[in-house]
């Protein structure tokens, strides 16, 4: 995988606040800090949209189903949306 150089401004004080975050949670450097902070805003932000798709197929069942049949249902959408989003 190749790697891109990204360059952005930062105020003084907050990089100071990065390096000391990163330092105290045992991260090599505020590069490694500040790909795994961006690594897991993305995820959250996936995670946000697939709740929200699944919030609204919620109830659009024309029939009733057994806790059984909604189990393998569930699934069948997670393992859709893990493709999609990952």
């Amino acid at each position: 995988m190749t790697t891109e150089l990204v360059t952005f401004k930062m105020e003084h004080k907050f990089l100071e606040d990065v390096d000391q975050t990163a330092k105290a949670g045992g991260f090599q450097n505020r590069t490694e800090f500040i790909r795994t902070a961006l690594r897991e805003k993305v995820e959250d932000i996936k995670l946000k949209q697939a709740m929200l798709e699944l919030g609204k197929s919620r109830g659009k069942a024309p029939k009733q189903t057994t806790d059984k049949e909604r189990a393998k249902i569930r699934e069948q959408v997670f393992e859709e949306f893990e493709k999609k989003f990952k």
